[in-house]
């Protein structure tokens, strides 16, 4: 008999999950994972084996349920699939964790009362990271849940690189750069202690480059500085995502355009990015195959912006050691990688072309003045290893 931890990522239409069993060890191993996607719509839940079985399936195409139902959907599927092995406790993904909150917490009414007051800073996420905890805590008052922030990864880096050059009054009210996809890195961090531990403890860039997409500069495994700020909307190029501009672009679409900040706030979550500039799709794999001259664009701004970013997080780091690709893009597009580290010669960064068309993990050449790596990423397991520490440390 086993103990399991159970992880909920949940987005506004979506909630992924993954289920993992610990060992007496505290070794991790993934027993199931899935969704429910088309939530508001029509929504639909999957579970599969980690080889990719469908293990349940079900869908709900005339009715709508409400939230806690689709909840109880994943929490039923979880405790069945468990047969004797029993459920301790489940973490949760929070992408905003405010000032305060700089790691891993037991989810309390205090906390939640706490997350609810972070809404205003993160509006399209917090309330749909919160929602899953409260329906939980309802269904099964008993049953441990923690908290996972994303920002809380780069709570350590410097003070000037947290800083706007606004009033301090808005400051103290919290408005500063936090970054984000803060589990990603950190799972990144631990890995090349594991894999390559000499440049784990150097100057290391890591790219998180998926729909949402980022750059951590980590010094010995922690964060100095990052692309994304006070919002997941600042920084790289992102699918739907316009990434970091030039704030008078929005006065101007206030004051020409009549736009308010709904407006505003929908073209630069939904509708800009690759999506934007391609007019074709968000996806990079769509992009990638597509013979339209939009694509190359968007393709090439993106490509364009990584490889900017890269060195201005060189100048953060006074030099860098080792490059890190991450995430979907990252792990998965060879072209992408190939087409940021052409960008890259005046660092001396060197591509292997054949290791970097394998999927090799280690992707430079010998003469590579930096290590260039692609690592499959893993918050799910980031998720469960707080979750495990926080309700049982040591």
């Amino acid at each position: 008999m086993a103990d399991a931890i159970l992880t909920l990522n949940a987005g506004s239409s979506s909630l992924k999950f993954s289920l993992f069993e610990i060992a007496q060890d505290r070794q991790l191993r993934l027993a199931s994972e899935g969704q429910v996607e088309g939530i508001g719509i029509a929504p639909h839940f999957v579970a599969k084996s980690p080889n990719g079985a469908t293990l349940a399936e079900r869908r709900w195409p005339e009715i709508n349920p409400d939230y806690d139902a689709l909840i109880e959907q994943v929490m039923s599927f979880a405790e069945s699939h468990l047969g004797d092995d029993k459920l301790i406790a489940v973490g949760h993904r929070v992408v905003h964790g405010g000032p305060d909150h700089d790691r891993p917490q037991r989810v309390t009414t205090d906390l939640l009362t706490a997350l609810d007051n972070l809404t205003p800073l993160a509006p399209l996420h917090e309330p749909h990271n919160i929602a899953p905890m409260r329906a939980i805590a309802k269904a099964r008052p008993n049953l441990p849940q923690v908290a996972c922030f994303d920002t809380a990864f780069h709570h350590g880096m410097p003070i000037v690189a947290t800083r706007f050059a606004l009033p301090r009054e808005y400051e103290a009210e919290g408005v500063r750069r936090y970054g984000f996809h803060g589990l990603s890195y950190e799972y990144i961090a631990g890995r090349l202690r594991e894999m390559a531990p000499d440049l784990a403890r150097g100057r290391v860039i890591a790219a998180h480059l998926g729909n949402g997409a980022s750059l951590c500069a980590m010094q010995g495994g922690r964060s100095v500085d990052t692309t994304m700020g006070f919002t997941a909307l600042d920084g790289l190029v992102m699918g739907t995502r316009s990434g970091s501009l030039d704030p008078g672009v929005i006065l101007y679409l206030e004051q020409q355009h009549g736009m308010d900040a709904e407006a505003v706030e929908k073209l630069l979550y939904n509708q800009s990015g690759l999506l934007g500039v391609s007019g074709i799709s968000s996806d990079m794999r769509t992009l990638l195959a597509s013979t339209e001259s939009r694509a190359r664009d968007a393709i090439e701004l993106f490509v364009f912006r990584i490889a900017r970013e890269i060195g201005a997080l060189t100048a953060s780091l006074n030099g860098v050691d080792g490059l890190v690709f991450t995430a979907g893009i990252g792990e998965h597009a060879p072209e992408i990688r190939a087409a940021v580290v052409s960008r890259l010669g005046w660092l001396g960064a060197v591509l292997d072309e054949a290791a970097n068309t394998r999927g090799d993990l280690l992707i430079s050449r010998p003469e590579s003045q930096i290590a260039l790596y692609a690592l499959p990423t893993n918050e799910e397991a980031m998720i469960t290893r707080h979750t495990l520490d926080t309700i049982r440390p040591g």
